[in-house]
Formats: C-alpha cells, structure tokens, sequence
C-alpha cells in the first residue's frame, strides 16, 4: 500500500534568496519529480495539487517549487533567465532532500520548459529525465518551433504529455519534433487544452492519464 503524506512546505535556497516549495513524501518511492509551475498559475494551482496527489498514488514524489513573481501576487512570471536559475537551484536541493531518490524535473508548460532550456544549456547533476506536461511550443496563435530549438541539446529521456486542443503546442508542429529527438516520447490526450482540461461529455480524467503515463515512462528507465 501506497502512503503519502500530505505536501510539506519547504524553502528552496537559491542565489537570489529562498524560495517557496512544496514537497509531496510518498513512503517508497523511487522516483522525486522536480515539478515547476506554468505562467498563470502558481504551485498550489489546482492542476499542480492534483498531479502531485496522482502522482503520488503512483509512488512518485514531487517537489513542486514557486517562482517569487507568483509568490508574490506579482501577475507576470520572472524572467526567462531567473526561471531557469530557479529551476537549477530546485533541482539541486531535491537531490538533499531526498539523496536515495532518482530525480525527474520539469513540469507545466513553462516550468517545463524552463527546466529543459536549463538542462539543454548545462546538464544538471542527478537528473536522469525531464518530464514536460504541456510545452508550449509557441504562442497561442502564433504557431512556430523557435521553443523547441533547444531540445536537440537536451542528452537525457524526455517525455512530453500534451493534449490535443493544446493552442500553444500545434500537435502537427510538435509530433514531428518529438519524433526526431532520440530519446523523447510523446503521450497525447485526446481533447484536452492546454490547461489538461476535457469537454464534460470526454469520459477520460486527464489528470489521472498524465500521472500513467509519467509512471509508465520512468519504469522503463533502468
């Protein structure tokens, strides 16, 4: 049986201070995700509780963090290059708070894509995979590939969870760029926006088939 404490706060130190974080413990687990937030919402959004409790009933554990613009009731995210140092410094207190767990990192839209802009400019110690729900691979309305340039850098297995009515990730434009990658897989939902939400009539919970799908990726790395 699965047991999962409820998300522990936690403070991330980085070079620009500390952050805010949440660390959901799962008793077991192999797995920690480093799990980043997008543009509009924060850690605590209820996508971001849900994909932790989801995940935790997988035996994955999550560390999720906060960018300070978010923290601080600030409505537009933090730089690009802060995002990025963010997501390093997160991902390197994960390995202290849990030193006998494999790491994962990424997580929605641009928290994702942040972390593997990171992990493309310069490998981060102990992640074994990035893990991207929703990258946004351009603006809505705007179709484009310049997003994904930085992919071709990334060495390390990635997996992309993406629904297919996602405006800021064309499946026509990001099929083909996944499939080029080596070691990329892509796990689509049928229906499902950018925000992984479903029309009422879908019988599909999005929610429940992104957290399958990341287990079932990070089972088969060895």
């Amino acid at each position: 049986m699965t047991v999962a404490t409820a998300a522990a706060p936690v403070a991330i130190p980085t070079p620009r201070g500390p952050i805010a974080g949440l660390h959901h413990d799962v008793a077991g687990a192999t797995w920690l995700y480093v799990l980043g937030h997008g543009a509009g919402a924060g850690m605590s959004h209820r996508f971001m509780a849900a994909i932790a409790h989801a995940l935790a009933a997988r035996r994955i554990a999550t560390l999720r963090w906060e960018q300070p613009a978010m923290t601080a009731g600030r409505r537009r995210p933090d730089p690009p290059p802060v995002v990025e140092e963010l997501a390093r410094a997160a991902c390197g207190f994960a390995r202290q708070l849990a030193p006998a767990a494999r790491l994962c990192a990424g997580g929605k839209s641009m928290g994702g894509r942040m972390t593997s802009q990171a992990q493309g400019r310069a490998p981060m110690d102990g992640i074994e995979a990035l893990v991207l729900l929703g990258f946004p691979l351009h603006p809505a309305g705007v179709p484009g590939v310049e997003r994904a340039r930085h992919l071709a850098a990334v060495t390390i297995p990635m997996l992309f969870v993406q629904g297919t009515r996602d405006a800021l990730a064309t499946p026509p434009l990001l099929r083909p760029i996944v499939a080029a990658l080596p070691a990329a897989r892509l796990v689509e939902i049928e229906g499902a926006n950018h925000g992984f939400e479903v029309p009422k009539r879908a019988a599909v919970d999005p929610v429940a088939v992104a957290a399958d799908a990341v287990a079932a990726f990070l089972a088969t790395l060895s």
